[in-house]
Formats: C-alpha cells, structure tokens, sequence
C-alpha cells in the first residue's frame, strides 16, 4: 500500500501544479498593474486628474470622490478579476473574501495582490484600502491610492507604503 501511494504522490502533486502556478500568474500580472501606477498624482489635489478620474469611472463614480477603492478595483478589472467595482471601501471585504483579520486566530498567510483594509473609528469602518506587495510578521509592503507620504487615507497620489501589520485590520482575497 505505501508503495502506491508513493507513485500517486508526485501525480496528486503535477496535478495541482499547473493551477497553483496559473494563480501565481495572475497575481503577478495584477501586481504589475498596481506598481505600473506608483507615482499618479491628483491634478489639483482635489481627487481628479487623467489616471485618477479613469480610477473613478471604471466604478462609476465621478470626479472628486475617494479613490482609494476605486484604484484596487481597477486594477483588478484590467485583469479581468471579478470585484465589486466600487469606491466604498466595505465592499471589498465580504465575508466569503475575508482571509485574515486583526481580530481572529489566522491560519491564511496574506499573499501579493490580496487587498488589505484599515478601520477607522471615527468612521466606525474599513475607510482606506490597498494592495499587499510583501507581507512579514511585523510590516506589510503595500501600494495604495489615495494616500501620501504619511499614509493619509485622503493623500494625493499612488503610493509604495511600509506599514505596521498590528495597523491592518482585514485582508480580502481575490485571486483563488
């Protein structure tokens, strides 16, 4: 009996291979979307310009609005990830999505791509999303829109952030 389990081992293993690396991918291919827009700024600071007013259309939202949502879904949308395309940031983080959470035991270590939600009291919400690009114990790696220099959920532009991991408060997953 182990001798044939030795044999249908390596297969079980080539078998799922190709999806793996099929997901794999995607989530590069979605995280050259995200770091190709590292440096969009707002024209006016006022959330408008070309990048950041296509970033609100594909949500169907109009100039002026948050960003920040927006930016995760189109980002998404252009490879053809299914999303909520939304500006509010709640909606990314279903529960049928939601992998990691401050809050709880986690057993689903964050992946590139994955989307990270802050929550803000005073909003008594997730206010503030963004990509993971590297997760560790003590600090994420995020690209995110709407934001600046200081991590400002209203920033002016797409950023490359360092952030403490004890700050996100919940990770979606997209890419399965």
């Amino acid at each position: 009996m182990a001798k044939n389990f030795s044999i249908i081992s390596p297969l079980l293993f080539f078998s799922i291979l190709p999806g793996y690396a099929q997901q794999i991918n995607i989530r590069l291919k979605v995280a050259h979307t995200y770091v190709s827009q590292i440096g969009v700024r707002e024209l006016t600071g006022h959330n408008d310009g070309k990048s950041v007013e296509m970033f609100l259309r594909y949500c169907g939202l109009s100039k002026g609005e948050p960003w920040c949502a927006a930016f995760v879904c189109w980002s998404l949308g252009q490879n053809r990830i299914p999303n909520p395309q939304s500006g509010y940031c709640p909606d990314l983080f279903t529960l049928k999505n939601i992998i990691w959470k401050r809050t709880q035991k986690n057993t689903i270590q964050p992946l590139p791509s994955d989307i990270f939600g802050l929550y803000f009291p005073e909003k008594g919400r997730i206010a503030h999303v963004g990509f993971i690009e590297k997760w560790a114990s003590t600090t994420v790696t995020t690209v995110e829109g709407n934001t600046n220099q200081a991590g400002s959920r209203e920033g002016d532009g797409v950023y490359r952030k360092i952030r403490l991991t004890r700050q996100i408060y919940a990770v979606t997953r997209f890419i399965k």
